[in-house]
């Protein structure tokens, strides 16, 4: 369905908001903790981050603004995903912290080298995420099937059955690496089961509402890694 003008500008607006909120609040998170502007690890992981995100979010606004709206919803209906939700945050909050303090008090000594090669799998996680977008634009942030909703089996689906999910931990295991701290890395290594918690709990509720996901799983096999799990 085409969105109105007036729709888009909203939606338009709403995603400018987002972004400089998010800009201002991971700035806090790594600046105030590291005690430095000089943070060269922090500067670095935003640009990485944030170019391909207004590049996303320019194509979906002019593409697919309803992909976008999804994305913004926040508020799980799920009791088992809000608690999923709930703990997630919590750890990626604490993960997010701690770089800075180890740029602070030079925990870590991780190579440069080694920070960009993070950075590159950032990069290549958020583009994963930027191919499921495109091909399946029900990836809502939110568990939920829509009424016109339909199986994906094409692209990144046809691989695996979460390649969206793929790409987070691709990122999130990358993230405290690009940042510059191997203490951090505890804190991520978390979100591998919370991930699949998530995926596992998503698929109960995919199984009994989505038609033909059924026939789907029964032709793609696996969930994340292809020819393991």
């Amino acid at each position: 369905m085409e969105e109105k003008p007036a729709q888009k500008g909203k939606l338009r607006k709403k995603m400018v908001l987002f972004l400089i909120l998010a800009l201002i609040g991971l700035g806090l998170a790594f600046f105030l903790p590291a005690g430095s502007l000089g943070y060269w690890q922090a500067w670095l992981f935003m640009g990485v981050l944030f170019t391909p995100v207004v590049f996303v979010i320019s194509y979906f606004l002019k593409r697919d603004p309803q992909l976008l709206e999804r994305r913004m919803q926040f508020k799980e209906k799920e009791i088992h995903q809000k608690n999923i939700i709930r703990i997630s945050i919590y750890v990626f909050v604490i993960g997010l912290l701690i770089p800075g303090f180890d740029y602070r008090f030079g925990w870590s000594n991780v190579p440069v080298w080694l920070v960009i090669a993070a950075d590159v799998l950032v990069f290549a996680g958020y583009v994963l995420i930027f191919f499921v977008f495109k091909e399946n634009s029900y990836a809502s942030r939110i568990i939920e099937v829509s009424k016109e909703q339909k199986v994906i089996s094409t692209g990144p689906y046809a691989v695996v059955r979460h390649p969206m999910y793929v790409g987070v931990i691709i990122m999130y295991l990358a993230m405290p690496i690009a940042l510059g701290s191997y203490w951090a890395l505890l804190f991520f290594i978390p979100i591998i089961p919370i991930v699949i918690f998530r995926g596992l709990n998503e698929e109960k509720m995919l199984f009994k509402d989505l038609e033909g996901y059924k026939e789907y799983c029964n032709k793609v096999k696996y969930r994340l890694i292809p020819g393991i799990w």
